[in-house]
């Protein structure tokens, strides 16, 4: 295989694309890994749910990523991929001012979390302003909470009804969501206030949320809000390659994470649920996938020429 072809292009340097070039590293292939560093999770002073990493910094988790990964050869680039086409069995992806040349994709890009546009919210967000009961809710237990209504109704009215798990001292505010009386119902019951009205704004006074605004002027104390974002797959290379969306925004994949031939996808681009061990796993597998296809042709290429050898030498 001629030098300036790589066997896998990474695009994304999060925890899928990290763990993916890592295995395929130790797999003695060649991978360029393309980061854009700008990784969901920036916000969040710690992480939570990864075994062995409980309250590490993102951060931290990505600096020993790169490097475990690079001790296998595996070359990481910073910037964004602008373009991406099939050139025969190879896929071009264009970075920079360079343009790599690869045999396989995995795309494990992200998604982008399309926030309420409610003052103060995107600046608090991953602080006090979350949205992963999960990935944060321990950490405000039994603390004066609050829901505000997104765009996002579904996961609105989830978070309601899920979040007195963590407090009984949580108030929900509609923020103008017609929520109906079944839900209404069920959110009473799970001894949730429920305040009608849009709301204005978060109070922010020494770095710390104090109270919720709503648009008539009213404040509510409260110490953390959980928030309903709209889930964006950045997923635009798979779909300038052909990939469409599911019913549920996201490009399929199987279960090893094939989206298109020679393209796999790994973590939140086509997984909006997925936390950060989750996406290490896709990765991995999706690693393996890739390795096992990448084997595949070279034994087509090696019996290829042992044929063509032999036809040589026949009288």
């Amino acid at each position: 295989m001629s030098e300036n072809i790589i066997d896998t292009v990474i695009v994304g340097g999060g925890a899928a694309g990290l763990t993916a070039a890592q295995v395929l590293g130790r797999a003695r292939r060649s991978v360029v890994v393309l980061d854009a560093g700008s990784p969901r999770n920036a916000p969040a002073a710690h992480m939570h749910g990864y075994l062995g990493h409980d309250g590490l910094n993102p951060a931290e988790l990505l600096r020993i990523g790169r490097d475990e990964a690079q001790a296998y050869g595996v070359r990481i680039l910073s910037g964004a991929a602008t373009g991406v086409r099939r050139d025969g069995d190879l896929i071009e992806v264009t970075a920079r001012d360079e343009v790599l040349r690869a045999r396989t994709l995995l795309v494990a890009t992200g998604l982008r979390d399309e926030l309420p546009s409610i003052d103060g919210v995107a600046e608090r967000f991953g602080r006090d302003a979350i949205h992963c009961p999960f990935c944060h809710g321990y950490e405000v237990r039994d603390r004066p909470l609050a829901v505000l209504g997104g765009d996002n109704a579904a996961m609105s009215v989830h978070q309601a009804l899920l979040i007195p798990q963590w407090s009984r001292d949580l108030i929900f505010f509609t923020n103008g969501l017609d929520i109906d009386a079944a839900d209404r119902e069920k959110i009473e019951a799970r001894g949730v206030r429920i305040v009608d009205g849009k709301v204005d704004g978060l109070d922010v006074a020494d770095d710390r949320l104090h109270a919720v605004r709503l648009a008539d002027g009213t404040e509510i104390a409260r110490e953390a809000v959980f928030v309903g974002p709209r889930f964006v797959p950045q997923d635009e290379l798979l779909l300038g390659l052909g990939a469409e969306r599911g019913e549920n925004g996201f490009v399929p994949v199987d279960p090893m994470g094939r989206a298109l031939p020679g393209v796999w996808a790994a973590g939140n681009v086509v997984n909006p649920m997925a936390q950060v061990i989750v996406a290490a796993g896709a990765g991995s597998v999706a690693a393996a996938a890739i390795s096992a296809h990448l084997l595949e042709r070279d034994i087509d290429a090696e019996l290829a020429r042992a044929c063509g050898e032999r036809a040589s030498l026949a009288p």
